[in-house]
């Protein structure tokens, strides 16, 4: 069996979105004939902690684990914000630029801090220990190819700097942008350090053997970079069927619907992603009929930034709502089956409509209808047309998305509880899938 290196910020028990990618992956990697080494830090800043990610660690799986020395113990008491693993800011624990709030001047200061001095990211003092200890490394247990993940993108750069000194096939994996990433333009950065910026971006992108993006447009602008098309490959973020066939009700593999007509969604729901109107519309259905006020409930897993809370309240939707906070991903599948609604808001940012959000694969895998807010023209648009699972709306839209919720209530009122979606679509996003299309790219 080739072993593969993969470098990688997020592993277990470190919990949230960034460490699905490379944890299902490298669990399906070894039946396509390649063995996992796995590189992450030891002591990295966490969201959350999710022991039950575990169980997906094949036993043979190699896991190297180093120390990192990171600045953000520092900023966060220059800042007066709480640890990674309790914040819930609106840009996320580790994109704090554009959380709710007036911010203070030590905070404006530390972010100035953060936006200038640590490039390309607070993870960069790792690179040169990493690198030191994965030639020592490679020496006595060589690897066939090597693959980096970011962001943080200064996994890339260790990778590149142990490309360039091994000659080992590399795969660079971008699971977000990097200059092009929606938070980018809000960073008080200086002009020159932009460049620096876009200078490692560019080398990364030219000397990796193979550069992977989650998205097509991800890919197309990662492409405009080097000129070179034929590296360039979208292998987008996906779902493990494993999570959806385990049995929940009585060996059915499918849950009972919940007794009450459940609006679910999961995971971060940030500030910049409050879907106002849609809470407007719940309102005005609650007020108006004393029936679907009763039925109606609103369960929201996962962090929710304040600002979130605060509109549900303004709605008179405080009643109707269930904040269960972070939940073990194990259990996220469950909630999602019987959810009789899963509704999936982006970011209000242009850059949204190039993204897939990695909830978004396993509500389709849920099999059960998406009501999404976000721009109609954009990659989700597409694959929830392509999958047949659900309907887009813009944020402004407030018909459209009552129109849904009466349709589907009505269902509801009917006792259905009909799966959606074209399987034969949804099943290309199988991790598994989408492992061997990996594997081909190793070569």
């Amino acid at each position: 069996m080739k072993r593969v290196l993969i470098i990688a910020y997020y592993w277990p028990p470190t919990g949230g979105s960034g460490v699905q990618r490379w944890l299902k992956l490298s669990k399906y990697l070894p039946e396509y004939g390649w063995q996992p080494v796995v590189y992450t830090p030891s002591n990295p800043e966490t969201i959350a902690i999710d022991h039950s990610l575990e169980k997906d660690i094949p036993g043979d799986v190699e896991v190297i684990k180093r120390p990192i020395a990171e600045p953000y113990k520092l900023y966060n008491k220059l800042s007066g914000r709480k640890s990674e693993s309790s914040a819930g800011s609106c840009a996320g624990a580790i994109n704090p630029i554009n959380s709710s709030g007036k911010k203070s001047p030590a905070q404006r200061l530390s972010l100035w801090i953060r936006a200038n001095l640590f490039v390309p990211d607070p993870r960069i003092f790792w690179v040169r220990p990493s690198v030191k200890y994965l030639k020592h490394y490679l020496a006595s247990h060589p690897v066939d190819a090597i693959i980096s993940t970011g962001p943080p993108h200064s996994m890339h750069l260790i990778a590149l700097r142990l490309h360039k000194e091994t000659g080992v096939r590399w795969i660079a994996d971008f699971r977000d942008p990097w200059t092009k990433i929606f938070y980018f333009k809000h960073l008080p950065m200086m002009r020159c350090v932009k460049r620096i910026h876009s200078r490692l971006e560019a080398s990364v992108v030219y000397h990796a053997d193979a550069v992977v993006s989650v998205t097509e447009k991800i890919t197309g602008d990662l492409a405009q970079i080097c000129k070179k098309g034929h590296k360039f490959f979208t292998i987008p973020n996906g779902y493990d069927e494993a999570d959806f066939a385990e049995d929940t009700s009585a060996g059915t593999g499918h849950p009972e619907p919940e007794d009450k007509f459940c609006l679910t969604h999961t995971g971060l729901l940030a500030c910049d992603g409050n879907p106002e109107n849609l809470w407007r519309v719940l309102g005005s259905m609650c007020r108006e009929n004393k029936e679907f006020c009763h039925d109606f409930r609103l369960r929201l897993i996962g962090k929710i930034d304040q600002v979130v809370m605060q509109s549900i309240q303004e709605n008179g939707l405080e009643g109707n709502t269930i904040v269960m906070g972070y939940v073990p991903h194990r259990e996220i599948p469950s909630w999602q089956k019987s959810a009789a609604v899963l509704i999936l808001p982006l970011r209000q940012e242009p850059e949204a409509a190039g993204i897939l959000t990695g909830k978004f694969f396993e509500y389709i895998a849920a099999r059960r209808p998406v009501v999404a807010i976000g721009p109609t023209i954009s990659e989700m648009s597409t694959a929830l047309e392509k999958t047949q699972s659900g309907v887009i709306f813009e944020w402004e839209d407030q018909d459209g998305p009552r129109k849904e919720l009466e349709r589907l209530y009505q269902a509801y009122r009917d006792a259905l509880h009909p799966t959606v979606g074209n399987q034969t679509e949804i099943r290309k996003y199988s991790r598994k899938v989408q492992a061997g299309e990996i594997s081909k790219l190793l070569g």
